[in-house]
């Protein structure tokens, strides 16, 4: 549904490039009919030169005839660029947002077009790893759906919500979830070069059992917690190290960012650009 689709990705970041990526790499669209708009005229010659599409520094230019329009600025570049867009969009157009805290209602009225699309990638994305949670706008069609899906399928998993709110739900438990586990590893990587490994070796241990652990979630049906179990003897080492966890608070510490997270994102939604709010503890 894509395949002849004229695409034009209104900003040129890494995002949009792991889209752009992905759908040349799936045999979803095709390079002629792919155009990115975005203020860096060296960075547009680069996407350019790398995968063969159309580039411009000219919003207006890259949507005229656009069946599908991808919206990859930042959240703080959005409220400047959705005037210069209104209107000129053809009206049986796709919009796909991929902006951060950007609502549907916001995107819908700045641009006067009814058809849109939120979703929240993450940043595994970039090498078509990642999971985004995804929801549209009710005038948008069965067939909008649909290439929404593919436009998804680029970057890895996809999973529709049930409302708006799960869109900020998301951003806190998987957009912002990456950092989470980078700063997890980070952490054990640090304990390993205290008991004594070089910081190659201990990140050489880190990764590697985060990723056998992961592709051994996936193998197995057993719940986490019941894996959990397997490795963790009576009276033994892991058992020790639990407790350790435990009394630190580390389901706590997790769970309260978490909430954090989805407090900062439901505040930006609504245009609060201040610091966290203080019912973060409530959680």
């Amino acid at each position: 549904m894509l395949i002849d689709s004229r695409i034009a990705f209104i900003g040129s970041g890494a995002m949009a490039e792991a889209m752009i990526q992905g759908l040349l790499s799936e045999g979803i669209a095709q390079a002629k009919n792919i155009t990115a708009s975005g203020p860096r005229e060296e960075r547009g010659q680069a996407l350019a030169e790398r995968f063969g599409i159309a580039a411009t520094t000219d919003n207006c230019a890259a949507v005229h005839g656009a069946h599908v329009v991808v919206l990859a600025v930042k959240p703080q570049v959005l409220p400047a660029a959705l005037p210069g867009l209104r209107g000129k969009i053809d009206s049986e157009a796709l919009v796909f947002s991929i902006v951060a805290g950007a609502r549907i209602d916001t995107v819908v009225t700045g641009l006067a077009h009814a058809s849109v699309v939120r979703s929240m990638p993450n940043t595994p994305a970039q090498i078509g790893e990642g999971i985004t949670v995804w929801i549209a706008a009710p005038s948008v069609s069965d067939g909008q759906r649909q290439q929404a899906r593919l436009l998804l399928r680029a970057l890895g998993d996809e999973v529709e919500a049930d409302n708006e709110d799960q869109l900020d739900m998301a951003t806190a438990l998987s957009g912002t979830g990456p950092a989470y586990v980078f700063m997890f590893m980070e952490a054990l990587v640090d304990a390993g070069v205290h008991l004594g490994f070089s910081r190659r070796v201990a990140e050489q241990l880190v990764v590697q059992t985060v990723k056998g652990s992961v592709d051994f979630y996936r193998h197995s049906p057993n719940h986490l917690a019941r894996l959990r179990n397997q490795v963790t003897s009576p009276g033994g080492t892991t058992a020790e190290a639990l407790y350790y966890l435990e009394k630190a608070g580390f389901r706590t510490a997790i769970s309260r960012a978490v909430w954090a997270a989805y407090l900062r994102s439901a505040a930006l939604g609504a245009g609060r650009r201040r610091g966290p709010t203080p019912d973060v503890d409530r959680a």
